[in-house]
């Protein structure tokens, strides 16, 4: 009996675990959820609002304004495009490993000119806006040629697989077109004679026997031949003696 306690305590205790560590996970993921969209309301107000003042402020104000949204346009893109990419192109995880560096320097940009959009002295604002402008068009650079060649390489390896299932098509619609027809029949000079048909058993006699010379048929100036010619006299000789004549009585 108290075994079968231990496993039933022992039981509940799993399924107690079980259903906080789902609760965890569901309450984290709806954390990163919503931090998630937080973020991206936050990143989609504040580039509303450096776009506003790129068009509002005029003078260095205007431009770091415009410095900025040119800035996390390009990285935000960039990591899109690279991270899309990583998940088919497992030669894409060096180039992500680049992008990570780059985004520091990036970090880096936009935190000194968010801090520089406050700077009440303009003079000095002016006077670094040059160094500013060149370190931004580096790393922007830098960050659309990543983004060019990863799109360049995904639309490579489509075209690649396009032709390639270009070429089965027209081999599968060539084979569907390859349908068997009748034969015409061939011609009679074409064909073989049919065998003749064998003759009759009184027919085949009478070719085995030997054909008769037809008889001869004579002209009426042509004198008639007896049927049979008499042979010539005998030649009579002195030792033969002289044939008595048969007597009547």
């Amino acid at each position: 009996m108290e075994a079968v306690i231990a496993v039933v305590a022992l039981l509940f205790v799993l399924f107690v675990a079980l259903g906080v560590y789902a609760a965890v996970k569901v309450v984290g993921a709806a954390k990163r959820g919503v931090d998630r969209t937080i973020t991206q309301a936050r990143r989609t107000v504040e580039d509303h609002t450096l776009r506003a003042k790129s068009f509002a402020q005029p003078g260095p104000a205007g431009e770091i304004a415009q410095l900025r949204l040119k800035l996390r346009t390009s990285m935000r893109a960039t990591q899109d495009a690279l991270h899309a990419g990583a998940a088919e192109d497992e030669s894409l995880k060096e180039s992500l490993g680049l992008f990570e560096r780059l985004s520091a320097h990036g970090h880096e940009l936009d935190a000194e000119l968010r801090r520089l959009e406050s700077e009440p002295d303009r003079a000095a604002l002016t006077e670094r806006l040059p160094g500013l402008r060149e370190r931004t068009e580096r790393i922007t650079r830098s960050a659309d040629s990543l983004r060019w060649a990863a799109r360049d390489r995904a639309r490579r390896f489509a075209d690649d697989d396009l032709d390639t299932l270009s070429a089965q098509i027209d081999v599968e619609a060539g084979a569907l077109r390859h349908w068997t027809t009748e034969e015409p029949p061939a011609s009679s000079a074409s064909a073989p004679p049919p065998p003749w048909p064998e003759a009759p058993a009184a027919d085949a006699a009478a070719s085995r026997q030997t054909w008769q010379d037809t008889p001869r048929t004579h002209t009426p100036d042509e004198p008639d031949r007896p049927a049979i010619t008499p042979p010539d006299p005998r030649p009579a000789y002195p030792w033969q003696k002289k044939p008595r004549p048969e007597s009547t009585t």
